[in-house]
């Protein structure tokens, strides 16, 4: 369940038209390939389409993003190709794992801020309660001898999986340009070196290739000139969205301090959500760095433990939240980092989605996200070099991490798949 960009809209696809023209006259307007106008149902059909969708819906990001515009597009006509793509647009440009964002998207199409909420609620609450349910047994049985030699086996295949994520995000994102490049090695070996993930590089990396791709009026013409009050140079306001949700969650993490376990852990996932550019995966160093090396609320073998959770059940990866909050804080704690982790996720699709959608041609937009995004596949790989360390601690479980690789590399298994042949090899091997 890996979560991984989405592809670029089919070629021949039209730009989108401004998001402030009504779903309605699009529709009427037609597209290529589509009916003429979409036949909505009321919104309780979208509901319940979501529920079920995230009780069945494994195979990672792509898989269920296809489910979508197969089942809302082209079987039951209830929204336009247009504005399907334009979810997926955001998606691809907002921090937030895509598939989320795109029922997000749907809900705040149909009903505004509630109906996103709604949706949103509808498509994580299956994998809440079952990785719930899941973190509820393993903390009570985790001593035993076959819970360990299940994770002993699953602890290198998660190495595996993170390591392929790394490779195809940095190949999508980094192409053949070799400033990308660049960065992303530089953030794996800071990573790597460190053992931490340091979060603001994300932001610096963005910002570096935004002066260097698109750089503003402000600065390529007139270097000397002092922005006026209420004049805001244009690089802030092509990264508005994300960055003031990235400081946002660090000034929520600060007022934290001294606030109780609960508190921290909350604000904690807050600023979490707002790092996850371009991967669902790429939270993985993030977390941690904070759950491990700064909190100490689990130990490595823990948190590999709460990362393959994530990659076996359906919904995004980063429904790994829920595990980690329950093994901290109990149910409660559970409740605590899911809503915090799917609260900046949340406002970045219903507070500057439109806007988004109107300037996502925009090059500063455009480069501001391909450094970011560049930094966070470093990030993955570096975390890989430092989790390797516990998860592989002789060659047995090398071995099954390298099998795992090649499986996965020549074979495309998908990510449930590995986690379950990893298991069985660790109840065989141990």
């Amino acid at each position: 369940m890996t979560e991984s960009p989405a592809p670029p809209p089919p070629q021949g696809t039209e730009a989108p038209r401004a998001a402030t023209e009504a779903p309605g006259e699009r529709a009427k307007a037609g597209e290529p390939g589509e009916p003429g106008t979409s036949r909505p149902p009321g919104f309780g059909s979208f509901v319940r389409y979501f529920l079920g969708l995230g009780t069945w819906g494994f195979g990672g990001p792509i898989a269920t993003v296809g489910y979508m515009q197969r089942d809302l597009v082209e079987r039951r006509n209830w929204m336009t190709r247009a504005d399907f793509l334009d979810g997926v647009a955001l998606g691809q440009t907002m921090p937030g794992p895509l598939a989320a964002q795109v029922a997000m998207w749907v809900g705040f199409l149909r009903r505004g801020t509630l109906g996103a909420l709604a949706v949103a609620a509808a498509f994580i609450a299956p994998s809440f309660l079952l990785v719930l349910t899941v973190a509820a047994i393993y903390k009570r049985y985790s001593g035993l001898p076959v819970v360990q030699s299940l994770f002993y086996g699953i602890a290198p295949v998660v190495i595996a999986i993170i390591a392929v994520a790394a490779w195809k995000l940095a190949k999508l994102t980094d192409k053949k340009d070799r400033r990308l490049w660049a960065v992303s090695i530089a953030l794996m070996l800071v990573t790597a070196i460190t053992g931490a993930e340091i979060a603001y590089l994300f932001i610096a990396a963005g910002l570096l290739m935004l002066v260097w791709d698109a750089p503003p009026s402000w600065l390529r013409l007139r270097r000397n000139r002092q922005p006026g009050p209420g004049d805001p140079p244009p690089a802030t306001r092509a990264v508005a969205a994300p960055a003031a949700l990235t400081a946002a969650g660090h000034s929520w993490v600060t007022l934290a301090v001294g606030g109780g376990t609960l508190a921290a852990l909350g604000l904690f996932f807050a600023k979490a959500g707002a790092f996850i550019f371009g991967s669902g995966l790429a939270i993985v160093p993030f977390l941690r760095q904070g759950v491990v090396v700064e909190h100490h609320w689990l130990t490595s073998g823990q948190f590999l433990d709460a990362i393959a959770m994530g990659l076996i059940t359906p919904g995004p990866v980063v429904i790994t939240a829920t595990f980690i909050g329950y093994l901290v804080g109990g149910l409660t704690g559970a409740i605590v980092a899911t809503v915090a982790i799917f609260t900046p996720i949340y406002l970045g699709v219903v507070i500057p989605g439109r806007w988004f959608i109107r300037h996502r041609a925009n090059r500063q937009v455009k480069a501001f996200v391909s450094g970011a995004t560049a930094a966070a596949a470093g990030a993955i790989a570096g975390a890989v070099t430092v989790l390797a360390r516990q998860a592989i601690p002789d060659w047995k479980t090398g071995l099954i991490a390298a099998a795992a690789l090649a499986v996965s590399l020549k074979w495309k298994a998908k990510e449930p798949y590995l986690v379950a042949l990893g298991a069985a090899a660790g109840i065989i091997l141990y």
